[in-house]
């Protein structure tokens, strides 16, 4: 009987031991199903089994699928192979602060529902920003040291000051909390002033007059997103949220 050749097939070979499960392994199979492959799926469940497998292929890393015998790679190659692109490892990308800023205008219509008892509200605004700013001292927080190293790169201040970058932060963080509840705004508003000031000045010299091509700190140390509009625009937002939180005193 001919062999029907509309059916895909695919072996996949993967780490399922009793106190590891390869997470590629994993995602390889759920490639393969979603591309319509019927999967033999063979499991390596222990060192010497790994091992051995490893040596007979001459490979250095599971999982390995193969097409009718003949080895693709692991889940990289295979996704090259049915003409997914992977982001390179230094590719720019909006996504996380895009992600950021979607939570951050959830929050705010919640809170200000909460408050307010209605979305059509001033404080919407307030709350989107402060929130934003706790959000990105946060996405920092998380990896100080990284942080002011790439802070580093453009920040005016903490290239003159090293210790600035290691303090920047927790102003943000904290001033953006303190503008959230709307208390001690003579010190939150100055602070956020100072420090978002500083920063667009410094975004905006490395990219427009410098025409430097970075990678903001905005979202942390090891963001993927590139030093220009979106990271001026958020220094902007607290330079006026904090201007509009000194003109209420």
């Amino acid at each position: 009987m001919p062999k029907d050749t509309s059916i895909k097939t695919a072996t996949l070979h993967r780490m399922v031991m009793a106190d590891h499960m390869c997470p590629y392994g994993l995602k390889a199979k759920d490639l393969l199903e979603r591309h319509g492959f019927v999967i033999e799926d063979h499991h390596l469940t222990n060192r010497e089994e790994v091992d051995a497998f490893m040596a007979e292929h001459k490979v250095k890393t599971t999982p390995q699928i193969f097409f009718d015998g003949k080895r693709i790679g692991g889940y990289d190659d295979l996704s090259k192979h049915l003409g997914i692109t992977t982001n390179a490892q230094d590719a720019t990308t909006y996504k996380p602060v895009i992600a950021l800023f979607t939570i951050a205008a959830l929050m705010a219509i919640a809170v200000t529902w909460l408050s307010t008892g209605s979305v059509f509200s001033g404080r919407i605004i307030e709350f989107f920003i402060s929130i934003s700013m706790v959000l990105l001292g946060l996405q920092k927080l998380q990896d100080v040291e990284r942080f002011a190293t790439m802070f580093l790169n453009y920040d005016l201040l903490a290239q003159r000051w090293v210790r600035y970058g290691y303090i920047y932060p927790f102003v943000e963080a904290g001033a953006g909390l303190l503008m959230m509840a709307g208390v001690l705004t003579w010190i939150s508003a100055p602070a956020a002033l100072f420090v978002a000031g500083i920063g667009a000045i410094s975004v905006f010299k490395a990219v427009y007059i410098d025409k430097r091509e970075l990678k903001c700190a905005c979202v942390g140390g090891d963001s993927k997103v590139p030093l220009g509009f979106v990271s001026l625009t958020e220094n902007l937002m607290m330079v006026g949220m904090a201007l509009w939180m000194i003109s209420k005193l």
